[in-house]
């Protein structure tokens, strides 16, 4: 299912990646979600956008990259 694949949580970390934040922000506002469930499959959802190019991180904010 969608919501157990880590591409779907990617897609809920983005939903709340409005703009940049720090990593722990950000645990703390999707935690919640049963999709992301522990914060092992939350690093890797990031690892996951961060290899597709889909976000990037800078001065400890992680952001989304522009295309």
């Amino acid at each position: 299912r969608e919501d157990q694949a880590l591409i779907g949580v990617g897609a809920i970390l983005l939903h709340h990646l409005k703009e940049g934040q720090t990593i722990t922000g950000l645990w703390d506002k999707v935690r919640g979600e049963s999709s992301v469930g522990t914060y092992e499959r939350f690093v890797l959802a990031l690892d996951l956008l961060y290899i597709m190019g889909v976000v990037d991180i800078s001065n400890g904010m992680i952001h989304r990259e522009v295309s």
